[in-house]
């Protein structure tokens, strides 16, 4: 079992039951997946780039991505219905603790004048996204075998009912919040 995992059962819903004072353990909110999500905009004049990507998001989630599809063609970006331009992968149960654990105490702390993560980008149902603007940061990524550096979006589903709740169950797991 992941450290992530037995800290949440022992420690955080404790804290989190006195806290919010739920009467029962299966009020207290819980992970429920992490999506990991790349867009590239480069990938209509660069098509090779989606496989670098995709490899590249297998290594960093430990799990094969899905190649998005544009839905709807938009004659400005030269974009047609059908072009890959992006890919994704949805973490459940152990690798969704495993990555979590990875994100807050290893890649994180890697990013360049680090002072914490903003705690407004909550969704307003408790669920969290965040922005990372380097995948480099993550140690499976050599930096010298990447063609470009790619951004990364990561979306913490969570079962709170509120963005208080949520943000409280992130910050009892360790999530590194500025305000």
């Amino acid at each position: 079992m992941s450290t992530i995992k037995e800290k949440y059962n022992t420690d955080v819903v404790p804290k989190l039951k006195e806290t919010f004072h739920y009467k029962n353990v299966f009020e207290v909110p819980k992970l429920e997946k992490i999506v990991l999500n790349m867009g590239l905009g480069e990938a209509v004049r660069n098509p090779k780039i989606i496989e670098s990507a995709a490899s590249e998001l297998a290594l960093i989630a430990g799990q094969k991505p899905v190649v998005t599809r544009a839905k709807k063609p938009i004659a400005n970006f030269k974009l047609r219905t059908g072009l890959p331009i992006g890919c994704k992968v949805t973490l459940r149960r152990e690798k969704m603790f495993d990555f979590f654990e990875k994100l807050v105490n290893i890649a994180l702390p890697r990013v360049r004048d680090f002072r914490g993560i903003s705690g407004k980008a909550f969704d307003g149902k408790g669920n969290y996204s965040l922005g990372i603007t380097e995948h480099i940061i993550f140690p499976e990524i050599d930096y010298d075998k990447t063609e470009s550096i790619k951004g990364l979006n990561v979306t913490v589903v969570t079962t709170a009912k509120t963005d208080e709740e949520g943000k409280a169950l992130l910050k009892f797991l360790g999530m590194p919040f500025k305000n």
